[in-house]
C-alpha cells in the first residue's frame, strides 16, 4: 500500500471513528459550561445506541431510531441533573451512578437484539465534492450523522457565544450567585445544558449503531464517553476545538486498525490501548493550559438558588 492511500485511509477512518466521539464532546461542552460534570456520558451514549439500534429495527426508519436515541439520553441525564441540581448530590458519584444504570439496562434491553442488523444510514457522497482525489474520499463520503456532527459544532459556538441563552450559560458555569443577581434562573439553565448534552451524547451513539456498524452489541462504546469527558479539557471547553480533539481520538483509533489490517508485528492489545495512551498525552500537554478556560463552577456542589 502507498503512503499516500494509507494516510487517506487513517483520515478517512479518523472522521468515521470520531463522530461518535464529537457527539459526546459537544454535548459534555455544553454541560460543563454550565458548571456540570456528567460521567454519566458513556451511559447516556450506551442507551442512544441500543434505543436507537431497536426503534430502527422495530420500525425500520433510522430517523425514528436517532429521535429515540435523543430522547433516551436526554432523559437519562435528566435523572442525572434531578440528582446534582435538584437534590445537590455529588456530581461525580451521580454520574457514575447514572453510567451504571445505562450500562445495566443497555444490556437488559438489547440482549435480544446482538445477533441481528439493521438497514440504517448508508455513506452519501456528495456530488462534485467526493470526486476530487483524495480529499472527496476523505472528507465527503460519509454518512449522513457525521455531516450533521461536523456543523453542530459551528452551531453551538453560534449558540454559546452570540445568543442571550450562551451567555446565560456561561454565566452560570463561571458564578451562579452572580447569574442569579441578575435575573437568570441557574438552576433552569443547569437543567437545559445537561439535558441537551445527554441528547448529543444520546445521538453519538445512535450514530456508532444506526449509521457506523449497523449492529448492537453490549457496551460498544467501548469507553468513548469518558473519552469525549476528557477531550473537553483538550478543547479547552470550546465547541469547535472540540472537533479536533474528536478527530485526534478518531484518527488514533483508525491508525491502530490499520496497522492491525496490516499484520504489523506489534501486540494487538497495544495497538488498541494507542487512542486512550494519545488521548491522555494530549491532556497531560494541555492541562495547565486548560485551566484558565474551565468555568469557576465546574464540579462543584449545585446550591439551588433559582
Amino acid at each position: 500500500m502507498d503512503p499516500i492511500t494509507f494516510i487517506s485511509l487513517v483520515l478517512t477512518g479518523a472522521i468515521r471513528s470520531g463522530t461518535s466521539v464529537l457527539y459526546g464532546v459537544l454535548g459534555e461542552t455544553v454541560s460543563e459550561k454550565a458548571g456540570i460534570v456528567n460521567l454519566g456520558t458513556e451511559g447516556c451514549m450506551l442507551m442512544g445506541a441500543c434505543v436507537g439500534f431497536i426503534v430502527t429495527f422495530q420500525t425500520s426508519s433510522p430517523w425514528l431510531g436517532i429521535l429515540a436515541a435523543g430522547l433516551a439520553g436526554g432523559l437519562l441525564s435528566l435523572a442525572h441533573a434531578y440528582l446534582v441540581i435538584g437534590c445537590g448530590a455529588n456530581q461525580l458519584a451521580s454520574g457514575l451512578a447514572t453510567l451504571f444504570f445505562g450500562l445495566g439496562l443497555t444490556a437488559l434491553i438489547g440482549r435480544d437484539y446482538v445477533k441481528q442488523n439493521i438497514v440504517g444510514f448508508d455513506v452519501i457522497p456528495i456530488p462534485f465534492l467526493s470526486d476530487i482525489p483524495v480529499l472527496g474520499q476523505i472528507l465527503f463520503k460519509h454518512d449522513i450523522m457525521t455531516y450533521i456532527g461536523y456543523l453542530i459544532g459551528p452551531a453551538l459556538w453560534f449558540v454559546i457565544y452570540r445568543t442571550q441563552w450562551g451567555l446565560s450559560l456561561r454565566a452560570v458555569g463561571e458564578s451562579r450567585s452572580v447569574a442569579y443577581s441578575t435575573g437568570r434562573s441557574p438552576a433552569r439553565v443547569a437543567y437545559i445544558a445537561v439535558v441537551v448534552g445527554g441528547i448529543l451524547a444520546g445521538l453519538g451513539g445512535a450514530q456508532l449503531s444506526v449509521a457506523f456498524t449497523h449492529f448492537w452489541v453490549e457496551g460498544m462504546t467501548q469507553g468513548a464517553g469518558f473519552i469525549a469527558v476528557a477531550l473537553v479539557i483538550f478543547g479547552m471547553w470550546h465547541p469547535v476545538r472540540a472537533i479536533s480533539g474528536a478527530l485526534l481520538y478518531g484518527g488514533a483509533y483508525s491508525l491502530q486498525l490499520r496497522l492491525q489490517t496490516m499484520g504489523v508485528g506489534v501486540s494487538p492489545f497495544l495497538l488498541q490501548m494507542l487512542p486512550y495512551v494519545l488521548t491522555l498525552i494530549v491532556l497531560l500537554a494541555w492541562g495547565k493550559a486548560s485551566r484558565r478556560a474551565m468555568p469557576s463552577e465546574l464540579g462543584l456542589p449545585f446550591r439551588r438558588t433559582g
